[in-house]
């Protein structure tokens, strides 16, 4: 059989140990095993872990970027920033014909880390048949995570409280946030407690030096809990001695609710239930340094960057 190959952004370590560097390369096609099903990639959205890890050396040499640290190892042909890639057929969705492909690169990734955290026992564990009267604080409300979070939570009957830059709080009440804050606001923990007094569940979807211990400051005197997307001793060190910190890192037995979600996310589009994330588009793999660099300096806010990977003329082609 004759190898395809795919043109894939990899991760490249100098033999001079200067920075690792994003490099465009040609590669084997990945071949799919037991479950898994072959993806010609459109479209791949920028996600803050992506940089992450990048940044932080996570990546070994030889890496596509977008890899899975899945369960502890390393998962091969799983780098998404690829013409081709692997996914598991569980954790899958058909794309309405609705829903541009753009906007639909934003859904997995961001949705997947809401839903774990929300739900996961591993995680704030929420429990979704008793919602009524029950609040939980989504701390950054306007991130792509913190988008679904607020639309997931809202669905099941959740009273969602949320901090955000006061020029996206329209845009996260439209989400559905029953009450907005300022996360520069000295006293916003204190605030926040004026309007739900009994908050034991914290989303920490920022994950910096401030958002977790400025975020558990709700509780007050009492005990609660809190998930980040971050949490190394470095940004949770401040947190209150009430709250009980998690993670929002995957293991095996979420993945079974994972599944959950994704048999879930189809007709939810198709019916509008849940919105994807404002994006704006970059042409092509060798954009995403750059678009790396826009997460770096900060740059951006209440979208995603989406690359797109092959051409429109192929899309439409694809769609005759």
């Amino acid at each position: 059989m004759t190898t395809q190959y795919s043109s894939s952004l990899v991760v490249r370590t100098p033999e001079d140990q200067s920075p690792k560097k994003l490099v465009r390369e040609t590669i084997p096609v990945p071949s799919p095993g037991p479950g898994q099903v072959l993806v010609k990639v459109s479209h791949v959205a920028q996600n803050p872990t992506d940089v992450q890890s990048f940044d932080s050396n996570a990546f070994g040499d030889g890496i596509v970027l977008g890899w899975a640290l899945i369960w502890g190892g390393e998962t091969k042909g799983l780098g998404a920033y690829s013409e081709y890639c692997l996914a598991d057929q569980r954790i899958a969705f058909k794309v309405p014909t609705a829903l541009s492909r753009e906007d639909a690169s934003t859904i997995p990734l961001a949705a997947a880390t809401a839903w774990l955290a929300l739900f996961s026992s591993d995680c704030l564990n929420l429990d979704r048949t008793n919602a009524q009267g029950t609040s939980v604080l989504v701390w950054g409300g306007s991130t792509s995570v913190g988008l679904y979070s607020i639309q997931i939570a809202s669905l099941y009957g959740f009273d969602v409280v949320t901090t955000c830059s006061p020029h996206n709080a329209e845009l996260v009440q439209s989400y559905g946030a029953k009450y907005v804050f300022d996360y520069k606001d000295e006293k916003v923990a204190e605030e926040i407690r004026k309007v739900a007094p009994n908050i034991y569940h914290v989303f920490d979807t920022v994950g910096n030096q401030g958002s977790s211990p400025t975020a558990s400051r709700v509780f007050g005197s009492r005990q609660g809990s809190i998930c980040t997307v971050r949490p190394g001793k470095a940004n949770t060190e401040g947190v209150s001695e009430k709250a009980h910190v998690t993670d929002v890192l995957a293991s095996e037995r979420d993945h079974e609710l994972a599944i959950e979600l994704f048999e879930k996310l189809g007709p939810w589009l198709e019916e509008g239930t849940l919105k994807p994330n404002a994006t704006e588009v970059f042409s092509g793999l060798d954009a995403v340094s750059g678009g790396f660099q826009k997460y770096r300096d900060r740059k951006i806010s209440a979208y995603k960057i989406v690359y797109q990977i092959i051409s429109t003329a192929s899309i439409a082609a694809r769609l005759v």
